[in-house]
C-alpha cells in the first residue's frame, strides 16, 4: 500500500509534467489493485482542479484516491480573521473557500509557499504573532523547488517565525498527524485492515514528508527526482546509514506491487 507525493515525485518541478515512467507506475497500481492514495500539499489550485490536471496528464487517479492540504483546511483553520501569506493563486483559493482576510489584528497567521518573501512581510508576521495570532502552515516542506532553484519551504519559514516570536506552530497538510490520519481513513475505504505499518510513503522531501511518516510507523522511500538531488549530502548519508529510508532515483525503480523494504 502506498501514499504517493506529487510534486517532484509524479510531476517535475519545472514544467509540471509527468516524470518519465510515473504514469505507468499509477497504471500498474490500478491494474494490480494495489491500494494507494495520492497525497499532496497542493495549495495553488482548487482540489478538484488539481486532480483534473493530473488526470489530463494521463494519471488515472480516481477521486477516492486523492487528498490534498486544501481539503483539510476548513477543518483546521476558522474562516474569520486570517492573515494569509502565499502566492496569488493560494490567496484566490482562500477567497473561494470563504475565508475573511484580516491584516490589522488577525486571529490566525496562515503561511503557504512563495519564493519572494521579503523582510517587511516577515516583520509584519512577527508583529501579528506577538499580538497573539496563531501560527499555522499549510504544510511543512523543507524546500520549495521551482525553475531549477531551491528556496526555503514553508516548514523552514515556520521554524524561523516560531523562533523569532517564541510561539508554537501547527501544520494543515503533510506531515501532520491529522493529514496522515485522514489519508489512512481514506485508504481503509480500499482496504479496511490498512494500518500505517502496511503503508510506504513515497516522496522527494525527506524531512518534510518522510520523517513524519516514519514516526507513525510507515515505511519510507525517497526519490531523487525533485527537491533532493543525487549529489546532495543527505542522499549520501541516507545511502550510507541504516536510516530505514530507501533511496531511489525516481518512482520507476519502485516495484508497484511489492514492499520497498
Amino acid at each position: 500500500m502506498y501514499f504517493i507525493d506529487v510534486q517532484g515525485t509524479l510531476i517535475d518541478d519545472r514544467g509540471q509534467q509527468p516524470i518519465p515512467g510515473a504514469v505507468a507506475f499509477i497504471d500498474a497500481l490500478n491494474r494490480d489493485a494495489v491500494p494507494y492514495l495520492v497525497v499532496t500539499n497542493n495549495t495553488k489550485r482548487a482540489s478538484s482542479d488539481f486532480l483534473a490536471y493530473l488526470q489530463s496528464l494521463g494519471f488515472a487517479i480516481p477521486r477516492t484516491h486523492y487528498l490534498d492540504a486544501l481539503m483539510l483546511l476548513e477543518r483546521e483553520v476558522p474562516k474569520q480573521g486570517v492573515a494569509a501569506y502565499g502566492s496569488e493563486t493560494f490567496l484566490a483559493q482562500l477567497d473561494a473557500l470563504g475565508y475573511v482576510r484580516e491584516h490589522e489584528k488577525p486571529q490566525t497567521l496562515l503561511l503557504s509557499v512563495r519564493a519572494d518573501y521579503g523582510a517587511e512581510e516577515f516583520a509584519q508576521m512577527i508583529t501579528f504573532l506577538m499580538q497573539g495570532a496563531r501560527l499555522v502552515g499549510m504544510h511543512d516542506t523543507t524546500l520549495y523547488a521551482t525553475q531549477q532553484r531551491r528556496f526555503p519551504g514553508v516548514g523552514a519559514l515556520l521554524r524561523m517565525l516560531s523562533y523569532a516570536a517564541s510561539v508554537p506552530f501547527t501544520v494543515v497538510g503533510k506531515p501532520s498527524d491529522a493529514f496522515y490520519g485522514e489519508a489512512l481513513r481514506l485508504l481503509r475505504l480500499q482496504r479496511p485492515e490498512a494500518a500505517f505499518e502496511s503503508v510506504t510513503m513515497v516522496s522527494d522531501d525527506y524531512a518534510g514528508d518522510l520523517t513524519g511518516a516514519a514516526a507513525l510507523g510507515m515505511r519510507t522511500a525517497l526519490v531523487l527526482s525533485g527537491k533532493v538531488r543525487p549529489e546532495d549530502a543527505l542522499t549520501a548519508r541516507l545511502r550510507r546509514e541504516e536510516s530505514g529510508t530507501v533511496v531511489y532515483n525516481d518512482i520507476t525503480e519502485i516495484p508497484p506491487g511489492k514492499s520497498v523494504m
